[in-house]
């Protein structure tokens, strides 16, 4: 029996057809998602999951220049996309000249537009799930509890334009948390990782990981409030490092509003605002951090303008041996500053010349230090300086001499990842990442090492668990 459904190219195309504004570009979103869950050394939760999700963005020319409006809903069927045209037609005519218009790029076509969505489904665990099953009774025997979930989605993009887009990205992603508990609730330990299929996600490997974590807790070391020699796992890192680029917008920076404006006016670009040696970059092509190859934007911020769709992204250095070579630039952006247009691009790799070794190997050269496991709850206290503070959660160990010797209670942090990037005394081989803070929904695709710290500032005592 042949399916009914309206496949989203053709949601695209109706889109298109049915605008009656003087530009339309209509952006398609494939996800099917496919979830494990457990609590209790017991699988409690599983599921597949299935969404087709449309933004409509229509031109019309307005007194002044060019206004755009943007609505994006659940919309499945050829009816749906047009009320969703409609509605950002309407609101292009009712608005305000755009000030990053520019011209549409146009007569572009992926070799695979006519492919359909990719997908997922459970069977992306037939060797986790197994593996899983074990860990829980083994964990039950050795009384512990284990907690977590892993979830896999395939996003397929499909990006159309009355000027000729016709562009295609598929993208799958997926990530992995667990955490385990001593049945009397007094202690917690966290693992957590991504991956794009799940065959490099070993679970033996993971409830071994966070049995070890909780070991080293079975020992409690109360320390105040200070400055600590303090090893950054790469989770860790990444989640400080994917807010120095969130944070790196161009426009913001040209207007005096960050830690990457120049004193007097303008940006750092070209100024030394790390150590040497240090590396950031984003590539679309990076080996297991692939990601779309052009411009997806819905909407028009700081950092994305709906004018740039389907402009062509590649490798963008943002720091080079330590100094600021790039921002998020639009070409609204790129116009104010006079640099390179270089939008957003959903991976992030920091890499340290001199890195070698592992997280074990740092941890050997320590006399009296601590390791951390995550960060949580991460906030900005300071554009012009990065300043964060967060809180530390699900391990903080001490080490002495080489050694993890326990683990100390919890901290509230005030650090900025510009800082850190200067005053680093060692840092490993760059390694896939996943930030506990910001990996789960928004940005997972991250490549970090780990970095010691000589002074982390530990700014006050946390009775967080």
């Amino acid at each position: 029996m042949t399916s009914l459904r309206t496949t989203p190219q053709q949601l695209v195309e109706h889109a298109l057809a049915t605008s009656t504004a003087d530009d339309c570009i209509a952006i398609v979103r494939d996800t099917t998602s496919a979830n494990l869950r457990w609590a209790n050394n017991t699988l409690t939760t599983n599921g597949v999951m299935t969404e087709v999700s449309v933004t409509v963005v229509s031109f019309a020319s307005v007194a002044g220049g060019i206004a755009s409006g943007s609505v994006s809903g659940s919309a499945s069927t050829p009816e749906q996309v047009t009320t969703l045209v409609e509605a950002a037609d309407a609101a292009a005519r009712a608005g305000s000249p755009a000030e990053d218009a520019a011209e549409l790029v146009a007569d572009l076509t992926s070799p695979d537009w006519d492919t359909a969505a990719a997908t997922t489904d459970i069977g992306v665990y037939d060797a986790f799930a197994p593996a899983l099953g074990e860990a829980f009774k083994q964990a039950g025997a050795e009384q512990r509890l284990l907690y977590g979930f892993v979830n896999h989605d395939v996003t397929t993009t499909y990006l159309g334009s009355s000027r000729g887009l016709r562009l295609r990205h598929a993208q799958p992603s997926g990530h992995y948390a667990c955490t385990a508990k001593d049945t009397s609730l007094t202690r917690s330990a966290w693992v957590g990782g991504a991956t794009r299929d799940f065959r490099d996600v070993d679970a033996a490997a993971m409830a071994g990981d966070v049995a070890r974590r909780l070991a080293w807790a079975e020992r409690r070391i109360d320390l105040p409030a200070g400055r600590y020699d303090t090893i950054l796992p790469p989770s860790s890192v990444a989640d400080l490092m994917i807010d120095a680029y969130w944070g790196a917008g161009a426009r913001v920076a040209h207007e005096g509003e960050s830690v990457y404006s120049r004193r007097g006016g303008g940006t750092r670009i070209g100024d030394k605002v790390a150590a040497p040696g240090v590396s950031l970059f984003s590539d679309p092509a990076h080996p297991g951090l692939e990601c779309a190859p052009f411009v997806v934007a819905g909407s028009s911020d700081n950092t994305d303008s709906v004018f740039d769709n389907g402009l062509t992204l590649e490798r963008t250095d943002w720091i080079r041996d330590g100094l600021l070579t790039g921002l998020l630039q639009t070409r609204h952006s790129a116009g104010m500053t006079g640099q390179p247009v270089t939008p957003m691009i959903d991976n992030l790799v920091l890499e340290v010349g001199d890195g070698a070794g592992t997280v074990e190997d740092m941890v050997a050269g320590v006399q009296r230090g601590l390791l951390l496991t995550c960060l949580w709850y991460i906030r900005e206290v300071d554009p012009q300086t990065m300043l964060l503070t967060g809180l530390t959660r699900d391990g903080v160990y001490v080490v002495e001499d080489g050694e993890i010797v326990g683990a100390a209670n919890n901290f509230r942090w005030n650090e900025s990842p510009i800082d850190l990037l200067n005053r680093f005394s060692a840092a490993t081989e760059t390694v896939p990442s996943f930030s506990r803070e910001w990996g789960d929904d928004y940005f997972s695709r991250t490549a970090t090492p780990a970095l010691r710290i000589p002074d982390f500032n530990m700014s006050s005592v946390s009775q967080g668990v």
